[in-house]
């Protein structure tokens, strides 16, 4: 080995995270709204036990699989990553993750106030339908993170 370094790289970080590269097989859809990212990571891996689930962070997050018409184009392609992940990863578990006040619903699905959680749960439940529809040997938990004032906690929705 050469002592000269290589020029052509600059390495800007290096994680302590040791890689691990056992699939656990199962994966999570929720919202991107950055202020619920460390509690789905936290609730992913303390909670439900799941380590290294694969993600599927969409605005929305469940809403682009039910057939809403605003944002068809939108859930043509997460469908189709979703397939991919459940072929190529084997994927066996799948958690759908709603949080209240979502922007998503409000602005580009025009959901009104009072319909708002009614909406969130039909919707979970159909995505829910969808993905164990997409391969049978799929679970698939559904559940609704709420805020109370810097405490953030998740509710289990049955589908």
């Amino acid at each position: 080995m050469s002592d000269v370094p290589d020029t052509r790289r600059s390495v800007v970080f290096t994680s302590e995270v040791a890689y691990e590269s056992e699939r656990i097989n199962a994966a999570a859809v929720y919202c991107s709204d950055g202020r619920f990212g460390e509690q789905c990571d936290d609730f992913l891996h303390n909670a439900l036990k799941l380590p290294r689930y694969d993600r599927m962070i969409v605005p929305g997050g469940a809403a682009c699989l039910v057939g809403h018409e605003a944002v068809h184009l939108e859930e043509g392609g997460v469908v189709e990553q979703l397939k991919f992940l459940i072929e190529a990863h084997e994927l066996r578990q799948i958690v759908l993750i709603a949080h209240e006040d979502c922007a998503y619903y409000r602005q580009r699905l025009k959901v009104a106030d009072d319909e708002f959680e009614t909406r969130q749960r039909e919707d979970l439940a159909t995505a829910a339908r969808r993905l164990r529809g997409m391969a049978s040997v799929i679970t698939v938990e559904c559940f609704m993170l709420r805020v109370d004032g810097q405490t953030v906690y998740f509710e289990r929705v049955e589908v």
